[in-house]
């Protein structure tokens, strides 16, 4: 029988039976791989470097309001699991705090309006969206080990666009004064993803 030091909190519980309600049967772009492995690696991602309970949950919940406007609000998600959780939540969206769903705004457009905010923003509330980014990060250096320059062909932009949103987001996090691991490791793999991309093309 487990030890109850070794259970997570019956908080964090609700908000992992919450996300798989939202996320459970989604897969990631253009594979078989379960959304939910990319929101539990990011969720452990921000817990092992320092994250508390609300940036876990907030790791879990930082894409509903982008890809499940339909399903839950910001209402829903404050009253749920807090205020500090929602404000972590908004700062990785990157569609508008109108967003219901449908057509999304521009690709470009968006990622501006994104890279902005996280300039202005206090570091202490960026450990997640920056998680969110390394394990992105890593998915696109892997897959293109695996698949070359076809790669880029599953995004809405194309491998210049990508590689240009990913190393402004470099630039943006440390505007906003942070520093660490995290980012260390997203500079090296967006660096090298520049680089075999380069060497391929």
């Amino acid at each position: 029988m487990s030890d109850k030091a070794d259970q997570i909190t019956e908080r964090l519980y609700q908000a992992l039976q919450f996300t798989f309600k939202l996320h459970g049967r989604d897969a990631r772009k253009a594979s078989s791989v379960p959304y939910m492995a990319h929101l539990l690696e990011v969720c452990a991602l921000a817990q092992q470097d320092g994250g508390d309970e609300d940036e876990a949950i907030a790791a879990l919940l930082h894409d509903a309001l982008e890809d499940k406007p339909d399903e839950t609000s910001r209402e829903e998600i404050g009253q749920l699991f807090g205020e500090k959780v929602l404000k972590i939540v908004e700062l990785s969206t990157d569609t508008p705090a109108e967003y219901r769903g449908g057509v999304k705004p521009l690709w470009r457009e968006r990622k501006e309006n994104y890279l902005a905010h996280i300039r202005t923003s206090k570091p202490e509330l960026l450990r997640v969206t920056l998680a969110d980014k390394v394990d992105n990060a890593r998915a696109i250096y892997s897959d293109h080990q695996r698949l070359g320059e076809d790669l880029w062909k599953r995004f809405n932009a194309g491998r210049e666009d990508q590689i240009w949103y990913y190393e402004s987001a470099v630039g943006a996090f440390k505007t906003a004064g942070v520093h660490g691991p995290l980012l260390e490791e997203l500079e090296r793999l967006v660096s090298q993803i520049r680089v075999n991309s380069n060497s391929s093309s």
